[in-house]
């Protein structure tokens, strides 16, 4: 399966948005089960959501710096993610690894990670430790010391993880060549990893002053899920956070935008250890912070009814009837300040040629075109969207990424509460015309994996 994810370093997979907190959707009848969600600014600009549950007396506790490849100056890719590394290499204060020592002496666990539109850090804690982890955070927001001495080896690392997550990984360098080919204009055409030619030339005043530039109270926001109340929280953040300066004004994230695509785009990879073959198509979609109303919706019923699962479109057709694959599937990638994804994929039988599945794909998406979806398919599909999302109210660190993710790429508290009434609003109609709409092959790049006899000289 292709890999979708642009979210780097520390982190784990991130869980698709659509793991959304969604209790109020549920009904009234749950409405006791609900985390009370509490959303306030301190004086400095921080911006503090408390999603508290009482289950077990441990903390998530989440800080999001506004900022991600997509804001690095052109020509030096791979910053945010540099930046991110060094982050962790000590202040004044709290010299070297102090930090994470401190964090793994209560048995807790620390991650970072960086993405096109945003870079975060958490720990998960007992309740005891909150304010102690915020006061590690403020410290590291604008003490950070970085030198030659230390930067120049992280770097290092960096560019081994390059080497580990997209040099061996022709899956991954496939992803990279359809980014660069989908956005013609957009800086979502570098990879949140970098260029390692241009990873290569970083270094530690790079990094200094793109940290100077972007890492401030009012532009970040801490999300806390777990045993606390919002005024527990407030104090805490007030006495540590609270007493950060604000280093710069922080003005709109202005972007250059894509112009009108008119010609698909193909790219074509081969190399010696592909083990499975497969064809991936990404559109140029909306992301649900530029999308109209309804239409992120709609665009995430239509992902799920082509693609989630054995009961999809493109599964049952190429996989069980047909029989030319085995695998396939949609997801649509909301989670953005400016541009979603709407990918198609799937990855044929042995003896079964890429074009011929692709044929097989393209003829799902002209009948959903043409025909739309049925009502079974509709209500399964929204039923399904609405229960993961009650499912990960069972998981502090889904709610927190969550809600930072959503905050961080320009929606609302509230916009983030109400998405499953909003998916329970889409009908059909909505998902035919947003298939219709976004589902042109002008706006597209199809990409195929393939197998190569032999290696090439040129490729490390």
């Amino acid at each position: 399966m292709p890999n979708n994810v642009q979210t780097l370093a520390r982190a784990p997979k991130m869980l698709p948005l659509v793991l959304a907190l969604a209790a109020a959707a549920i009904g009234a009848s749950r409405a006791s089960a609900e985390p009370q969600v509490a959303d306030f600014k301190l004086a400095n600009g921080l911006e503090v959501v408390v999603l508290p549950d009482h289950r077990a007396p441990i903390v998530t506790h989440m800080i999001w710096y506004k900022v991600g490849a997509a804001d690095e100056t052109p020509g030096k890719s791979g910053l945010a993610h540099y930046l991110e590394h060094l982050m962790f290499k000590g202040t004044v204060k709290n010299p070297g690894n102090t930090f994470s020592q401190a964090v793994a002496a209560i048995g807790g666990e620390e991650n970072a990670f960086t993405s096109s539109d945003y870079t975060g850090f958490f720990q998960r804690v007992p309740r005891d430790h909150l304010k102690e982890m915020m006061a590690f955070e403020a410290d590291r927001m604008t003490n950070l010391v970085v030198t030659d001495a230390v930067a120049r080896p992280e770097l290092q690392v960096v560019l081994e993880e390059l080497n580990m997550r997209v040099a061996n990984n022709p899956g991954a360098q496939l992803d990279e060549q359809m980014d660069a080919a989908l956005y013609l204009n957009h800086p979502y055409h570098r990879p949140v990893i970098g260029w390692r030619h241009e990873v290569e030339k970083l270094n530690y005043q790079d990094a200094l002053d793109f940290y100077r530039r972007f890492y401030t109270p009012n532009n970040a926001i801490v999300v806390v899920a777990g045993d606390v109340t919002p005024d527990e929280v407030k104090a805490d953040a007030e006495a540590t956070y609270g007493k950060v300066a604000p280093r710069v004004q922080i003005g709109p994230r202005l972007r250059p935008t894509e112009p009108i695509q008119e010609a698909p785009r193909t790219v074509t990879l081969a190399d010696p250890r592909v083990e499975q073959p497969y064809v991936n198509r990404y559109y140029l979609a909306p992301s649900s912070t530029t999308a109209k109303p309804g239409e992120a919706e709609a665009l995430e019923v239509l992902a799920n009814v082509l693609g989630d699962d054995s009961n999809s479109r493109l599964y049952k057709t190429l996989v069980l009837d047909k029989g030319i694959a085995l695998n396939a599937g949609a997801v649509y990638s909301d989670t953005a300040l400016d541009y979603g994804k709407f990918s198609v994929y799937a990855a044929p039988k042995p003896g079964v040629s890429l074009h011929t599945v692709e044929a097989g794909i393209d003829a799902v998406l002209a009948d959903v075109i043409a025909h739309g979806i049925t009502a079974d398919e509709l209500d399964r599909a929204k039923t399904g969207l609405i229960a993961d999302a009650v499912y990960a109210q069972d998981n502090q660190e889904t709610l927190a990424r969550w809600y930072g993710a959503g905050l961080a790429t320009g929606e609302t508290v509230d916009q983030i509460r109400t998405w499953p009434d909003r998916v329970r609003a889409v009908t059909a109609a909505q998902v035919q015309a947003a298939a219709r709409q976004w589902l042109d092959i002008r706006r597209s790049v199809t990409g195929y994996l393939v197998k190569s006899l032999k290696s090439e000289e040129s490729r490390s």
